[in-house]
């Protein structure tokens, strides 16, 4: 056994798409920080999108993997000295990882997702294979997760945001926070369509329902921010701009309401908090089931759905049988043909259906009205999980 003084090097990793892998690994970087007593130093492998979120975590360096090049990722791991990995969700990664003789601890949130076709993706012989609790799991993916060797479900891997304002509900909400998350997905054609869409009508309906201050956060450029928010009615105060994790918690405590598109550990993180939290159109397939298990938790549906003209959800879930790229395809192809075609059509039916939603989030919020439960989905599927993936590798380094 080695010296405890000795420091240990830790690669981490998420998948290159959207913010919420980025959020889990600040998690536990967090979680790692507080555990006294284990000297480990830090490097990133890719996720260049979610740097930013990961700012105020101790990643002593980032190596960028433009062309995934075995050769480069031994090279990396052997001048390092890397002697074991945290990657969250980004399969290929974690197994081109143990192939260089790293052992790994993959977090998997999506279980949910998988059929039998994703099992070439997903590194099922892992160190280590961490699954996030879901609040349902269909039997594709029981079926999937079966083969993993070394299983081991975790709680909800999200940090500790604080206090929860509990259930009180706020009568007369002021302050919002919207959140675009996940918009460059690799199979974009245009990973613009979905805020083109989605954000004027969403400012028009804050604006509509009273709302004086938003601030726009997420992965969504400054200029195309703009560009969009000048278009539009908004409120009187409106900022824009990506945000470090810990600070995009202080934000999500402070709002009234939250509008984001169905990441889940953006709605996971809401819920630990006890944010009012309306659901956007969604964007994947994944925010598809995200959606519906925050509303069914909820016990009310607090999603705006696209206009049937977009794509049919039910048809996207059957698609995925046949593999999750033929289900992007309809949800990406519908999505690009309302922008182009049938822009204002679509946006202003989000904005009649936030709108609506709204305006039941302030008839609801009384003294004998106290409306949902937003840490619902939250709680049940606990919060323990930055800390039981945080152990999980110290465990692995003994």
């Amino acid at each position: 056994m080695r010296a405890k003084a000795e420091t240990r090097t830790v690669a981490v990793a998420g998948v290159e798409f959207g913010w919420g892998s980025s959020g889990k690994l600040s998690a536990v970087l967090s979680a790692l920080r507080g555990t006294g007593g284990h000297r480990l130093r830090f490097i990133g492998l890719a996720s260049g999108l979610g740097r930013s979120v990961l700012a105020e975590q101790p990643v002593e360096r980032w190596f960028d993997l433009p062309d995934r090049s075995n050769a480069e990722l031994r090279r990396i791991v052997q001048a390092q000295r890397v002697e074991a990995a945290l990657v969250v969700l980004d399969g290929g990664l974690a197994k081109a990882l143990r192939a260089c003789g790293v052992p790994v601890v993959f977090v998997d949130s999506l279980p949910f997702l998988w059929t039998d076709g994703d099992r070439p993706g997903l590194p099922l012989d892992a160190e280590v294979y961490c699954v996030q609790r879901c609040v349902e799991l269909p039997r594709e993916g029981a079926r999937v997760l079966a083969d993993v060797h070394h299983l081991r479900w975790v709680d909800a891997v999200i940090a500790d945001g604080g206090v929860a304002r509990g259930t009180a509900p706020t009568p007369h909400p002021r302050r919002a926070l919207l959140n675009l998350g996940g918009l460059r997905a690799p199979q974009l054609a245009d990973w613009a369509d979905y805020p083109r869409l989605v954000l004027p009508p969403a400012l028009e309906a804050l604006t509509a329902s009273g709302i004086t201050e938003v601030h726009i956060a997420g992965n969504l450029p400054a200029w195309l921010a703009a560009q969009l928010v000048d278009s539009c009615a908004h409120p009187a105060t409106t900022t824009v701009g990506a945000l470090p994790h810990e600070d995009f918690l202080g934000r999500l405590a402070e709002c009234d309401v939250l509008l984001t598109s169905p990441g889940l550990t953006t709605l996971l993180e809401a819920g630990q908090l006890g944010t009012p939290t309306l659901c956007l159109p969604p964007q994947n397939l994944s925010q598809i089931f995200n959606g519906r298990f925050h509303s069914q938790a909820l016990g009310t549906d607090v999603r705006v759905r696209w206009p049937a003209a977009v794509f049919d959800e039910d048809e996207a879930l059957a698609l995925r049988t046949h593999g999750v790229d033929k289900a992007l395809d309809l949800i990406h192809g519908g999505i690009a043909r309302a922008a182009h075609l049938g822009r204002h059509r679509t946006a202003t039916a989000v904005r009649q259906g936030l709108v609506e939603k709204l305006r039941r989030l302030s008839d609801g919020a009384g003294p004998d009205t106290p409306g949902p439960d937003w840490t619902a989905m939250t709680r049940s599927v606990g919060t323990a999980g930055a800390a039981q993936v945080a152990d999980a590798l110290v465990q692995l380094l003994v």
